[in-house]
């Protein structure tokens, strides 16, 4: 078993490797000035002629160490200057996690290396150390400056844990799973490696300066400091890589004696964790965040949705046993205000949302979340898909039915025809009186009350039973709703995300505490989206799926409810009903409607009966 010296010795070797690319880098910018001064020389010392030619020369290498020394100065400043990416993560204070602190620093002393000089929490199911040291990312500089001869004390990294980790693990599982990354200040801290870090750091933040220039008269020098910064960035990108696998070697060979058991146990933890966030993530919270609501309580959403996930997978089984233990979370002060700080900063990092809370941002409590979110999804969805349906143009009506197939009808009393051409429903006591033809008898008033008592009156407002009809007489109804809906969604996304472009910054992020850097392009949020873009037909069916629970919910006692794996959930009788998406894919996808009227019989829903929108 190899020692963790021989993996810093490794790394260290590496970590020459890159500085020694520095100093060629340097040695061809000082190159010009060089021979310009060795021309100088030889001319005042006499040993180089004097001659029209060995002035010409000297002239151009001049010049040419001039325009050398100059352009040497803009990338040296440009990387010097720009500030390297931070990961996005909530700052935790010693005053806020003393015991968090207390175990890191106990780690730290088992493993003899040095303690993370600060603790941060991240949204995802990740732990790494980050360096912190460059000016932009330090306290400020005390005013009188440093006394002669002293010299500035490098920091230790900064310790990023991810915040599902806190609530979900147990504190030995998390100090297990700790004790490698913790190890990693060890090679931290030596200053070849910590050299090479740096200079891979600014080169990085520096084409990211020169990737936002927008300025006519500074995106040509920026320009030229991009192109050196990615050349230099592809020469030492092979030792850079090889570096960071040495320094994982030798943090991972040290933390061998540290409750090397229970890291067993804790990297099962984190893939269950990882497969209970994702889900959390894109079936619970994503329907929130599109309706400018986010769940405070995330990571508490977490243990939910893991014990569900055990409860259903037997793989899982026995993980939920765990939770009689002491969570990791009780090492905070104050667990349910960190959590509400990660949530927020969640939303930003995968939906895109204000850094701050505000009227159009507003958060929601999971006993809150089905009435809120859940019901208010699926009637803004309703009410979207009718929207599309009334503004259809005429010529894809579906075909008027035979006389000889229709039913007698009292023009009178007849319901009104399934019609969505940017006409609007009206109520029987606004629809005008139809007179009958001068040639014809009108009939008696006994007939007429006849006729009223056979037909029942129609019910105004949107229904489902309308919704069916179309998708099923119409055969290019299912293509245009379709399409429609989809860009009538890209439209309302693109007004979201200048709303949010224009009341949300980086200097927002700034303000409370999130540290972005130079290394995030200006309007890169969400830095990870959850999912790809859902496609005509997947909307057309979310949104049948959204009007048949809301005719569920009004007509047959049905109500919202929150699956902490699936997302929103139809609750009959207490129940969910997860057996919807088959019908309604049936009609969507082939225009038969029947397994879907045959489920609305079943439950008990009344398609005639109109539904409340939003």
């Amino acid at each position: 078993m190899a020692s963790p010296e021989t993996g810093v010795l490794a790394a260290r070797a590496r970590a020459l490797a890159v500085l020694r690319i520095r100093s060629t880098a340097l040695a061809v910018a000082l190159l010009p000035a060089a021979v310009a001064v060795v021309l100088l020389a030889g001319r005042v010392t006499g040993h180089l002629g004097a001659g029209t030619g060995w002035d010409l020369a000297r002239w151009i290498a001049g010049g040419l160490a001039v325009v050398s020394l100059l352009l040497a100065a803009l990338v040296a400043v440009v990387v010097a200057r720009a500030r390297p990416a931070l990961s996005p993560s909530v700052p935790i204070s010693e005053k806020s996690a003393p015991d968090l602190y207390r175990l890191v620093r106990d780690l730290a002393d088992r493993l003899e290396v040095p303690a993370p000089s600060a603790i941060a929490l991240t949204p995802d199911c990740d732990s790494w150390l980050e360096d912190r040291t460059h000016r932009a990312h330090g306290p400020p500089r005390r005013s009188g400056g440093p006394a002669v001869g002293e010299r500035r004390v490098p920091e230790a990294p900064v310790l990023v844990i991810g915040s599902p980790f806190l609530w979900w693990m147990r504190v030995a599982e998390l100090r297990a799973l700790l004790a490698p990354v913790v190890a990693g200040t060890g090679p931290s801290a030596h200053p070849d490696i910590a050299a090479a870090r740096r200079f891979i750091r600014g080169l990085d933040a520096a084409v990211a300066v020169a990737a936002r220039a927008r300025r006519p008269l500074r995106d040509l020098p920026l320009r030229f400091v991009g192109r050196v910064a990615r050349l230099l960035l592809r020469a030492g990108r092979e030792h850079a890589t090889i570096m960071e696998r040495a320094v994982a070697a030798a943090a991972s060979e040290r933390a061998q004696t540290v409750d090397y058991g229970l890291r067993i146990v804790a990297q099962e933890q984190v893939g269950l964790a990882y497969a209970g966030w994702d889900r959390l993530l894109t079936r619970v919270a994503l329907p929130a965040w599109r309706m400018g609501r986010w769940p405070s309580r995330l990571d508490a959403g977490v243990v939910s949705a893991l014990t569900e996930l055990s409860r259903r997978d037997r793989l899982a089984d026995g993980f939920a046993s765990r939770l009689g233990e002491r969570p990791a979370c009780d090492l905070l002060e104050e667990p349910g205000a960190i959590d509400r700080a990660a949530s927020l900063l969640a939303a930003r990092l995968f939906h895109g949302g204000p850094a701050e809370p505000g009227p159009d941002w507003s958060p929601v409590g999971w006993n809150q979340y089905a009435e809120e979110v859940v019901d208010r999804k699926w009637r803004l969805e309703a009410a979207r898909l009718h929207r599309v349906l009334d503004n259809l143009p005429a010529t894809a009506l579906p075909a008027a039915p035979s006389a000889s197939a229709a039913p007698a009808q009292d023009p009178a009393s007849a319901a009104p025809p399934l019609s969505y051409a940017r006409t609007t429903a009206r109520t029987p006591g606004d629809r005008p009186t139809e007179r009958p033809p001068a040639d014809e008898p009108s009939p008696g008033p006994l007939a007429a009350d006849r006729h009223a008592e056979q037909r029942p009156v129609p019910a105004p407002g949107p229904t489902l039973a309308r919704v069916i009809d179309r998708l099923t007489h119409d055969e290019r109804a299912g293509d245009l709703v379709a399409a429609r809906l989809d860009a009538e969604v890209e439209r309302e996304e693109r007004e979201e995300a200048a709303r949010q472009t224009a009341r949300g910054t980086s200097q927002q992020d700034a303000a409370i505490g999130v540290a972005w850097g130079d290394g995030m392009v200006e309007g890169g949020l969400p830095l990870f989206p959850l999912q790809p873009p859902r496609t005509g037909r997947e909307l057309l069916a979310d949104h049948v799926t959204a009007m048949v629970c809301c005719a569920a919910v009004d007509t047959a006692g049905a109500a919202p409810g929150l699956d902490w794996l699936d997302g929103p959930a139809l609750l009959v009788d207490g129940a969910r009903r997860a057996d919807l998406g088959r019908p309604v894919l049936s009609l969507v996808d082939d225009g038969d409607a029947e397994p879907l009227r045959g489920w609305l019989t079943t439950i008990g829903v009344r398609p005639e009966k109109p539904v409340r929108l939003v």
